[in-house]
């Protein structure tokens, strides 16, 4: 079938036989000027990293492709000049499944300079995909007096049911709020009613395709963005702006993996992450791997690998004292992740085995809540 893009921004199939194929060049799009700013408004910083809220069509594939930098962004969505001036940083322009650890450490730095230089908030642009391992990390390597906010779209800028306007507009709002720390701001409903801010480490992404993708798991939201009005009301439980005191924190330790249990996963697997400093396991229900796996993981701590055990499970917590594996697991020197989010445990055992060098003080940090990332009981029902 060949594509065709309609002038209301969908798509139809045709099939080539009815098709008359003519090549032509395709348009080079002129750069924007440099969009007309209010100084007398909040100062906020956009660093842009890509994703789908800075794309444009790519008619090299007919896809879209990340290829708008910050400015970009204002000059698409005017609206964004009522709330404040921006300082625009074009730190990267990737789909988010190619960010990397190093890309984290230049994200953290760039949003700590910026802060540093006066900005009253920060805006990044991402990429919805890996969006939540990002706002981990930078959770765990900036200590921040102002919102860090970031946000995406899941959904074009040349498709009509894009959402990348109003999640731009209330990520706006809720870096110019009180709020203190790092949070992802996405549509909460599938209407352009309101967004929630979630927190930066309790944050995953539920749906492949749908504007109210991202939830908060194990937590309610840290607040909500009402749209049109901009409406920013936060929960008791965010940090309010200026709690922290502005602090860099950029050491990770890359070599760290995440593995997902499966039934009739064979041992030889582990022998794959011999060398490794740290190991996440989403095991199942209450942490669990089968039997067969266990001495290949005390193997693996003996050598000096940090092992943590999570869960597949997207409510509760980990608990290796109820059933015998569980038990042998502890006695193999697995952690317990308590009810971390295996992504975002992942990223904190790169921070932290970055930043403490004595393995028992690393895994105490791997138990303790460091950024909201778990929680000493789970909520009822969450």
């Amino acid at each position: 079938m060949a594509v065709v893009k309609l002038d209301s921004g969908y798509n139809i199939g045709v099939p080539q036989a009815a098709c008359t194929f003519v090549e032509h060049a395709a348009p080079s799009p002129a750069k924007p000027a440099a969009a007309a700013q209010d100084t007398k408004l909040p100062a906020l910083s956009i660093v842009s990293t890509g994703g789908t809220i800075a794309s444009r069509i790519d008619y090299r594939t007919g896809s879209v492709t990340s290829q708008f930098d910050a400015n970009d962004i204002l000059v698409a969505i005017p609206e964004l000049a009522e709330i404040a001036h921006y300082r625009a940083i074009p730190l990267a322009t990737i789909l988010s499944e190619n960010m990397t650890p190093v890309i984290w450490q230049e994200l953290a730095r760039a949003v700590h300079d910026e802060i540093k230089g006066g900005a009253k908030g920060i805006i990044v642009t991402h990429g919805t995909d890996t969006m939540a391992y990002s706002a981990a990390a930078l959770s765990f390597m900036i200590d921040t007096p102002v919102p860090i906010v970031f946000v995406g779209s899941q959904r074009s800028a040349d498709r009509p049911s894009s959402d990348n306007a109003m999640n731009a507009v209330c990520a706006a709002a809720a870096a110019t709020s009180d709020l203190g720390e790092v949070a992802v701001v996405m549509h909460d409903s599938t209407n352009d009613d309101r967004c929630a801010i979630h927190r930066g480490t309790r944050v995953r992404k539920m749906h492949t395709s749908r504007r109210d993708a991202f939830r908060s798991l194990g937590t309610e939201p840290l607040g909500y963005v009402a749209y049109p009005s901009r409406a920013v009301t936060l929960a008791p439980e965010a940090v309010r702006r200026g709690t922290a005191k502005l602090a860099l924190h950029d050491k990770l330790e890359p070599h760290c993996a995440l593995i997902q249990f499966f039934p009739g996963m064979l041992p030889d697997i582990l022998k794959a992450y011999a060398g490794y400093k740290g190991l996440i396991i989403a095991g199942t229900g209450l942490g669990h791997t089968s039997t067969a796996l266990i001495p290949g993981l005390r193997k693996l701590t003996e050598d000096g690998t940090l092992v943590v055990m999570t869960s597949q499970c997207m409510h509760g917590r980990v608990c290796d004292r109820v059933y015998d594996t569980g038990r042998d697991l502890l006695a193999a020197g697995v952690v317990e992740g308590g009810d971390m989010l295996p992504e975002a445990a992942l990223v904190k055992l790169m921070w932290v085995l970055g930043n403490e060098k004595n393995p028992e003080k690393a895994r105490g940090m791997m138990q303790e809540s460091l950024k909201g990332e778990c929680t000493r009981r789970s909520a009822h029902g969450l």
